[in-house]
């Protein structure tokens, strides 16, 4: 559960690793009742409880704008809503609640998912995809989270600290860069093996992603499905990749019942340790966060940003990790590619393009999921390659990090123990890792919040 008397500004010290000494003072309401809902602040979609007035229906928020019931008072900035709620409520997709479509509460009825699946064991896959289609054809209608990806909490952290530094007359504020050695973004390539074909094809996909210098994580199905050859598992890492597990057996169960998850569980903790893995995707990216406690592993890849094209829809609503209790999340942030392929029919890495081109511009982290399984066939391999292509190029031009998921998971756990020390006039970065931290600026530019990377990596003038 959210702590409604956990500080706001304790929220953007966990984002930004900054000297909360240095803002203006921020209060949130002491008691607040009724029923969570959507509401409206500074322009993005909240969902929490607000003195102002919420509605729990999306398509209504806009007559439920609280920008005004924002009060500064000298210093001190008073909001009529808990920030840590809010923020939690979007990571952890609560506000779901209030807006599942009705084909998917009718699609996660036990009777329909057990068809579903025996529909995809048994047709062939032309014709599955108009039955997908079908599904998801009410895609663009929707209102929240945003198209093609959803930045809502990261806008609020933005917004938050420029209330306060207007408030308190400060015009910068140091803060801990969110990449190693001052990396504009991240990527993180993952490909899910659903098949026997997937798992033969990984050698070739391995071959292709090395030669054009990416490495990249394999998420295997450890019962039922196919075998795991220890072969598969000794080859996938002597070759610098990673293995992680993809669910149990990727039956669409693994959420269905408590009291069955935590049997489940107890076999996914068991296959981590038996391959000495240590991320995690569940089978068509289901996911239920308030249960991850029972989970072993470090982190998971189950959340997507915006779920428009998946199962079960909702989002994040981020492109930075996260922490869910000791797990760090580690968010889908582009469309799969199976989704490019055979539900919107575009054989182009159009879409990719702009996803990144929006992702780049927020400093977020970039993951994709390839399946092995559907680039088999050349029509999709070469697209992937042109992917590829792009990627290599953009990640030598704007200076991206292009990491394993195992590493982006080591780094976020550093950064969140480290801490800025003031030293005379300058800043220091201390804490685990530090070496490979970078000093940076938030800025105000008028009304906008810029960032700036100090030329230093350890030592810059103080705020000023």
């Amino acid at each position: 559960m959210t702590n409604l008397n956990e500080s706001p500004v304790n929220k953007l010290l966990s984002y930004y690793r900054i000297l909360p000494d240095s803002l203006a003072c921020i209060t949130t309401p002491d008691r607040l009742t009724g029923e969570a809902g959507f509401f409206r602040f500074h322009g993005q979609v909240c969902y929490g409880r607000n003195l102002s007035g919420t509605t729990p229906d999306v398509s209504r928020v806009e007559d439920f704008d609280t920008s005004n019931g924002v009060v500064p008072s000298g210093p001190i900035i008073r909001l009529p809503f808990c920030f840590a709620e809010v923020i939690d409520n979007l990571r952890l997709e609560r506000y779901r609640q209030n807006m599942i479509p009705g084909r998917e509460v009718f699609a996660r009825t036990e009777i329909v998912r057990r068809l579903y699946y025996f529909i995809r064991r048994a047709l062939p896959i032309w014709l599955r995809r108009p039955l997908q289609k079908a599904y998801f054809s009410d895609w663009q209608h929707l209102i929240f989270p945003s198209w093609p990806v959803d930045f809502t909490v990261d806008v609020l952290h933005q917004e938050l600290l420029r209330l306060l530094m207007t408030a308190g007359g400060v015009k910068r504020v140091p803060f801990i860069w969110f990449w190693p050695k001052g990396a504009s973004g991240c990527l993180m390539m993952t490909h899910d093996v659903e098949t026997s074909a997937g798992r033969d094809f990984s050698s070739a996909l391995m071959d292709m992603d090395d030669s054009f210098g990416i490495k990249s994580s394999f998420q295997v199905v450890p019962e039922k499905r196919y075998r795991v050859l220890d072969s598969y598992v000794s080859e996938v890492r002597r070759r610098g990749f990673e293995l992680n597990l993809h669910d149990l057996n990727h039956d669409g169960k693994l959420y269905r019942e408590r009291q069955e998850f935590e049997r489940r569980a107890a076999k996914i903790n068991s296959y981590i340790r038996k391959y000495g893995a240590r991320g995690f995707r569940a089978g068509s990216m289901y996911r239920r966060q308030d249960w991850y406690d029972v989970f072993q592993f470090s982190y998971d890849m189950s959340v997507p940003n915006v779920a428009r094209l998946e199962p079960m829809r909702g989002g994040c609503c981020t492109v930075m990790p996260y922490f869910v209790g000791n797990i760090v999340e580690l968010p889908l942030t582009l469309a799969q590619d199976y989704s490019l392929f055979h539900i919107l029919d575009d054989y182009s890495i159009d879409l990719w393009k702009q996803q990144l081109s929006l992702i780049r511009a927020q400093y977020g982290l970039m993951s994709f999921i390839v399946h092995p399984d559907y680039v088999v066939e050349r029509r999709a391999r070469d697209v992937y390659r042109s992917l590829l292509g792009y990627l290599k190029e953009t990640v030598a031009r704007e200076r991206i990090w292009a990491a394993l998921p195992g590493d982006v998971d080591l780094w976020w756990r550093a950064r969140s123990q480290m801490s800025l020390l003031a030293r005379g006039d300058g800043w220091e970065i201390m804490g685990p890792e530090s070496e490979r931290a970078r000093l940076a600026y938030a800025t105000l530019d008028g009304n906008r919040l810029v960032y700036e990377l100090a030329e230093v990596p350890s030592r810059e003038p103080a705020v000023q």
